[in-house]
């Protein structure tokens, strides 16, 4: 199985408790690759700097603790968001340039014929077995409604923090190259999702179990931890993430990812302990 991220040094935390939480609630044998697509553009903002090689060094060890042939493969795109992203309109995105570079996948030979791209802020409370094994050999992604978007904007409004590829499908279609080329003279909305949206040809819809962006339920696979609106005591929205673990306990009251994120505060302290 493939799994893709993408993101900064920061985006540690969210790919070790996402990588762990599909290790530990995942039955299946075969080894995992895991990317990680990262890169320098420290000439926006200071912090704009990649994951580190310690980072993935640790990442390795907790992969290779579950199977010894599981493997973390980082790809720096610096050179390839200098030639196409540099300058354009979505430079300044609602997120950042790093939710930009998953549009190159189709421009990176190591990526596989079928791959999950998560958001760091993905946890599977079920095993991912669930979701990868969908047939998408005539779609070019599988993804779930967002849970906002298809009250507000329309009933298939996809959310892209959860897309399962078909890149022989995206490639024979040109879904990146239309989506790049929008982001180089478009300013959007939600940026990489919706230059994926404007430029999918066939999808295919799954559940909203596999991408839940609010609930907890026992049917749940994927639990995002995206921005969410709270009612009480006030309207108000809150982007509590899985590694804001005393947060989301308060907030969330959840308790099923307990072994998880216990695992992950080891990972996390060794770390720590091997900075210079």
């Amino acid at each position: 199985m493939n799994i893709l991220y993408a993101g900064n040094y920061k985006v540690f935390d969210g790919v070790m408790t996402s990588m762990l939480s599909i290790l530990k609630r995942t039955k299946v044998k075969e080894p995992f690759n895991f990317y990680i697509l990262t890169m320098d553009v420290s000439f926006i903002k200071e912090e704009y700097t990649p994951i580190t090689k310690r980072q993935i060094d640790i990442l390795s060890q907790a992969a290779k603790k579950y199977n010894s042939d599981n493997e973390i493969k980082c790809i720096d795109v610096t050179d390839i968001y200098n030639r196409e992203f540099a300058g354009s309109p979505n430079e300044q995105c609602y997120c950042s340039p790093y939710t930009l570079i998953r549009l190159f996948m189709d421009m990176l030979p190591d990526i596989p014929d079928k791959i999950l791209y998560l958001d760091a802020d993905i946890m599977f409370n079920r095993d991912i077995a669930l979701l990868y094994n969908h047939d998408v050999s005539d779609y070019e992604y599988a993804a779930a409604r967002d849970h906002y978007g298809k009250y507000l904007i329309y009933p298939n409004y996809i959310n892209a923090g959860v897309l399962l590829f078909n890149m022989k499908k995206c490639r024979e279609t040109g879904l990146f190259e239309k989506a790049r080329e929008l982001i180089k003279i478009k300013k959007l909305t939600f940026a990489d999702q919706s230059a994926i949206i404007r430029s999918t040809t066939k999808k295919r819809m799954l559940p909203q179990k596999f991408n839940d962006q609010k609930f907890l339920h026992k049917s749940t696979v994927v639990r995002h931890f995206s921005k969410r609106l709270f009612y009480l005591p006030y309207p108000h929205t809150e982007n509590v993430k899985q590694w804001h673990i005393d947060r989301m306990k308060k907030v969330f009251r959840y308790n099923q990812f307990d072994d998880i994120l216990d695992e992950y505060l080891d990972w996390k302290e060794k770390l720590e302990d091997e900075q210079p």
